[in-house]
């Protein structure tokens, strides 16, 4: 009699921005051209936007901080770089990179009020349920003077078309990564950052034109990519559908 062929289990169906699917893709956090390829190349034009600690002791609070795709772009700049998140199996390869974790809520942080001398909120306003919440925790872990600096998805129908339904269609971007009605009105982000004392100033960014269609055809052929031909992140005069923010505490 023959042996059954093994039965496999289809990949579970989540809901839209459902936290579990970053335990799902625990395995592509640090794939060059994996399932958060994009994020590498965001968390570089971040990193661009915060100067050398200005003290030994300095804290870099990295919200929503995943395995920790900020820390090789802060190499030597001089940071205690504490990382928050929800998802343990991300932490525990932030923490591999020299990332001091903690398990929580970004709306929540276990940490003083003005203990931070930078905060980042890379790709993780579009992500949580109140996205005013994170911003005043922000806020508040920074210090007077104290940066902010973020990215994230604005709520409009052409950020919808674009990081949804053309993006989550690309060859390594999971269905269902984003909920579009969490997206941030830019406007409206900025006017939240002023109520808790931070002046954002914003702009509009994308992946360049070339690399990016570069690292699409590569990715269809299945080819390894080649050392130094990671897209960039460049500015645009659009804030209409991926924007980058950079803002001080006053006081």
């Amino acid at each position: 009699m023959r042996d059954a062929a093994p039965v496999s289990t289809p990949p579970r169906v989540l809901p839209p921005n459902d936290p579990r699917q970053y335990d799902d893709l625990a395995g592509e956090w640090w794939r060059p051209d994996g399932a958060f390829a994009m994020l590498h190349w965001l968390a570089r034009a971040r990193a661009a936007l915060v100067p050398p600690a200005s003290a030994v002791d300095d804290l870099l609070v990295d919200l929503g901080c995943g395995a920790g795709l900020l820390a090789p772009h802060l190499s030597g700049k001089g940071y205690r770089h504490v990382g928050v998140d929800l998802t343990r199996s991300a932490l525990d390869q932030a923490a591999a990179h020299d990332v001091t974790v903690i398990q929580g809520d970004a709306t929540a942080v276990p940490l003083a009020d003005g203990c931070a001398a930078v905060v980042s909120a890379g790709e993780l306003l579009e992500h949580v349920p109140d996205w005013r919440r994170a911003v005043a925790e922000a806020c508040r872990l920074l210090r007077p003077g104290g940066l902010l600096v973020l990215d994230t998805l604005n709520d409009t129908l052409l950020a919808r078309l674009i990081a949804v339904e053309l993006g989550e269609r690309l060859p390594t971007v999971p269905r269902g990564i984003h909920d579009p009605r969490l997206f941030v009105d830019d406007r409206a982000l900025v006017s939240e950052c002023a109520r808790h004392g931070v002046a954002l100033r914003l702009h509009g960014i994308r992946p360049e034109l070339g690399g990016t269609l570069a690292w699409l055809l590569r990715r269809v052929r299945g080819g390894d990519r080649p050392a130094g031909t990671e897209p960039r992140i460049v500015p645009t005069w659009s804030t209409a559908v991926l924007y980058q923010g950079r803002g001080h505490r006053s006081g």
